[in-house]
């Protein structure tokens, strides 16, 4: 299992590409992700933002990932690192930084780049859903080639409401339309958790299911552990090009 670093905010002479993994809760970090870039060779530099950690103002790094969190991308009462985020994920825009969103990560790439956001909005998804995959997806660098419907763990109760403009749409679910987009060339928002680990479920909050009319943790988990296999095989291969994208941006920049 890779070890997730903290922020180095040093001179950048390291020769591996660097992840700068933003973290807005406790909860299990980048899960399988943590191990699945750190096979294609990337080095993950988390700050855990909603313990106080300060974010760079400057994005330096050869990658960006924004990961979950119980908030909406404007919440800033409640999640006072998230103009901080909101600002490197525009740089990560602007510069062409490989940046890949998940669930609120998504949600901040679709409203920064224009995109609308809705809170409880929809049908909640919990558990392992299976997703369609777009005509679109087709020539997109991190999910061409993906089976047409790969399962993937959810676990929101808010969604995209409008893509951004010119933005690519990848996936989408039966209840949820925007589960994956692209802006431009090297930003990608998924509502879906790649990174998540079957293994999770148990702990989840079961009042909380209940309140929206889910099954109970285990027998989420149950469903989950099943198609567990088909669903990592599908998110093992779209972090490793995530991985790649990030080395080639590191390879660029000390070319």
């Amino acid at each position: 299992m890779a070890t997730e670093t903290r922020q180095d905010n040093g001179d950048g002479e390291a020769r591996e590409p660097r992840l700068l993994v933003v973290r807005n809760h406790e909860g299990d970090g980048a899960g399988n992700w943590e191990q699945w870039l750190a096979e294609g060779g990337v080095r993950l530099d988390a700050v855990r933002a909603w313990e106080g950690e300060p974010l760079p103002e400057r994005l330096t790094h050869d990658g960006l990932l924004v990961l979950g969190g119980a908030y909406l991308p404007a919440d800033d009462a409640r999640a006072p690192w998230l103009p901080g985020t909101r600002a490197l994920a525009r740089q990560a825009l602007g510069t062409g930084v490989p940046y890949f969103g998940i669930c609120l990560g998504g949600q901040l790439l679709a409203h920064v780049a224009g995109g609308e956001v809705r809170g409880e909005h929809g049908t909640p998804e919990f558990g392992s859903v299976r997703l369609t995959l777009r005509p679109e997806a087709a020539d997109d660098p991190l999910f061409h080639g993906l089976p047409a419907h790969p399962p993937a763990i959810e676990n929101h109760v808010d969604a995209v409401t409008a893509l951004p403009a010119g933005a690519h749409w990848l996936l989408s679910s039966a209840d949820c339309p925007y589960q994956g987009f692209r802006v431009g060339a090297a930003a990608w928002g998924v509502q879906f958790h790649p990174e998540a680990r079957a293994a999770r479920i148990p702990a989840w909050n079961a009042g909380r299911l209940a309140r929206h009319g889910a099954p109970d943790p285990a027998s989420l988990h149950a469903h989950a552990l099943r198609e567990a296999p088909e669903a990592e095989a599908a998110w093992h291969t779209v972090a490793h090009r995530f991985a790649a994208l990030v080395a080639e941006r590191r390879g660029a920049a000390v070319a």
